[in-house]
């Protein structure tokens, strides 16, 4: 089995706290996720993120509804916080979100590690285009992060203006 790291930095003008709250409601989730992934909280909402908080999610991968629990491992705000699969898709998944400031904005680090079943839909979902959508839709959303206390989708906020974000993708596959 391998491992896949999949990397993406992006310098977003705001405050760490400001993007950081956007990543850390989970009533964002669904906004922050592409609309073909079908995504769906399951647990009731809000939740209180801290260590140890589980989230239940239903996803269509090919048409094929799946069901993915995760649990959160690092809890660290502003900084970062870190999540894993303990139930789903992928034989071993890890999510690393850091948050560090630099010059007027925040470079947001997302790190992916994952390993796959071996199976073709986990597989190209891994390391294809769709799994790198995933990851784009989160930080086009990141870089519209709105103040605490309003929804990513909110597009009520008068303070929300276009801005240019410098993204970086790298791919590694190590093995386990």
């Amino acid at each position: 089995m391998k491992i896949h790291v999949l990397e993406r930095e992006q310098w977003i003008p705001a405050t760490r706290e400001r993007v950081f709250a956007c990543f850390a409601d989970a009533a964002n989730l669904e906004t922050l996720t592409p609309p073909w992934l079908g995504f769906r909280i399951l647990t009731p909402l809000p939740i209180a993120m801290r260590d140890d908080a589980r989230i239940e999610y239903r996803i269509r991968l090919a048409g094929l509804p799946l069901r993915w629990r995760t649990r959160i491992v690092r809890w660290d705000p502003p900084h970062g916080f870190v999540d894993v699969q303990e139930s789903g898709p992928y034989a071993l998944w890890e999510h690393t979100h850091r948050f560090e400031p630099c010059g007027d904005g925040v470079v947001l680090e997302l790190v992916e590690a994952l390993a796959v079943g071996g199976d073709l839909l986990t597989d190209g979902l891994a390391v294809g285009g769709q799994r790198d959508d995933v990851d784009q839709t989160r930080c086009e959303a990141g870089r519209r992060a709105p103040p605490p206390g309003r929804r990513a989708d909110d597009r009520g906020d008068p303070q929300r203006r276009p801005v240019e974000t410098r993204v970086r993708v790298r791919v590694r596959r190590q093995p386990l």
